[in-house]
């Protein structure tokens, strides 16, 4: 049946029914796109938990934000604090904890950045060590020599430019004796001596880097002589010029061996400057055969004495001897220096020996004689190898040859002894390195 036909022949009741049908087809339409509507909106929703959830990266960004303005509030901190902090830069030498410092040159304080307003330096048991900054308050040193062996304790304080307060501490400890050496050295200062006195310095440590320690000692004449030094053993230094120094010259001795390493762990402390001068040029020659002694001042003769030297069994060394010592009255005792009896006793003991003046370590001297007959001095040799004089008791008649010769003599004058019979004397028994020639001297240099 075709279409037209159908709604032809349909009556009322047949569109009622109609009707009826197309409303419920409707209200299922509506429901499907209700439910299509509820799926998207769920789908959203489900979307949206799903993105909020991809985004909880976006929640660690946000608490790296917090994290970073905790960072940013510790840095206010951190820059409020160094506005609070003081530019100056305290530096405390030797460092702290150090050991083996120097007595000498090794304390110091320095500012950079500020200036110094206290520094204050003391013993471990609380003794105070005095000390002074300097006019531009950049630094600050001990006045004096410290102790070898101690604990010292500094404490300095600073200020900036802001007037802020800047605080440094530091201990350290000095080098102690064992491991430290110094020299004890002859002349001394602002002495005047005679021309054969050499620089003699004996080390309390045996020296091992001979080179370096000699390196650290320097003599210098006004005279403008050339000084060399000789090593005696691993003790002893002596320093002089070829010839006899010119009477009337300044010499200087400078010690720079602080800090310097004389054996291994052994370091020198001192730092010292000696200046001596040179008196008139006086040599004096004692001549055993004649038995006379020519004392020469400034290449003319002043005067001729008697004397007595050694016996045939007791002979004066020969050679070149410089006084080393000078003694008004002394003690002479045999038996130091091996003249001893059967019973061990000296076969000399003299207490009083006026005017002695020694020529050798060994116990050779020049002096006055008081026990001896008159004759004998200008006649024979009698003593047990030292040079007699014609002498008083008591050393008080400045009118005997053996007063005059020690009022006109002095420490460093050369005494020189021929014709004994004897062997030279030894170069290092006394001061008398005189007695080897150049070539020997110098080869006993280190430098």
């Amino acid at each position: 049946m075709g279409y037209g036909d159908s709604c032809q022949g349909s009556g009322p009741e047949e569109f009622s029914g109609l009707l009826g049908k197309l409303a419920t087809m409707e209200k299922r339409v509506m429901t499907d796109s209700k439910r299509r509507k509820g799926l998207m909106a769920a789908s959203a929703l489900v979307g949206g938990v799903l993105v909020l959830s991809a985004c909880s990266g976006s929640d660690s960004k946000a608490s790296g934000a917090e994290d970073g303005g905790k960072k940013s509030s510790q840095a206010q901190v951190d820059e409020a604090a160094a506005q609070k902090t003081s530019e100056a830069l305290i530096k405390i030498a030797p460092e702290d904890g150090s050991d083996n410092a120097s007595i000498n040159n090794a304390a110091k304080v320095t500012v950079s950045k500020g200036t110094l307003t206290n520094v204050t330096m003391t013993t471990a048991q609380g003794a105070a060590v005095q000390g002074q900054i300097s006019a531009d308050k950049k630094s600050w040193k001990p006045l004096g020599q410290l102790q070898r062996a101690t604990v010292y304790k500094i404490a300095a304080e600073a200020n900036d430019s802001g007037g802020r307060t800047a605080h440094e501490n530091a201990s350290f400890t000095t080098v102690s004796q064992a491991n430290s050496f110094i020299g004890n050295f002859t002349p001394e200062d602002g002495s005047t001596v005679g021309v054969g006195m050499p620089v003699s310095i004996n080390f309390d440590k045996a020296i091992t880097n001979k080179a370096d320690v000699q390196k650290g000692i320097t003599v210098t004449s006004s005279s403008g002589q050339q000084v060399v030094g000789h090593w005696f053993g691993n003790q002893r230094l002596d320093l002089r010029p070829q010839n006899y120094w010119t009477g009337g010259s300044t010499v200087t001795l400078k010690l720079n061996l602080d800090g310097v390493e004389g054996a291994n762990g052994v370091y020198g402390v001192q730092q010292k400057t000696v200046t001596f001068k040179v008196g008139r040029n006086q040599v004096s020659t004692v001549d055993a055969q004649t038995k006379t002694m020519t004392v020469t001042r400034d290449g003319k003769v002043v005067k001729t004495i008697p004397i007595s030297a050694g016996s045939p069994e007791n002979k004066t060394y020969q050679g070149q001897m410089v006084i080393s010592e000078k003694f008004k009255e002394t003690r002479m005792d045999g038996a130091t220096v091996g003249f001893k009896d059967g019973d061990g006793k000296g076969e000399y003991d003299i207490k009083d020996v006026p005017h002695a003046m020694r020529l050798s370590n060994s116990g050779t001297f020049i002096h006055g004689n008081y026990w001896g007959a008159k004759s004998i001095f200008g006649s024979v040799n009698t003593s047990h190898g030292c040079v007699g004089l014609a002498d008083a008791k008591g050393a008080d008649d400045p009118n005997t040859p053996g007063a005059w010769f020690y009022n006109n003599s002095m420490v460093g004058d050369v005494v020189v002894v021929k014709n004994t019979g004897d062997k030279t004397v030894a170069p290092d028994n006394g001061l008398n390195g005189w007695n080897m020639d150049w070539a020997q001297w110098t080869a006993g240099s280190a430098a």
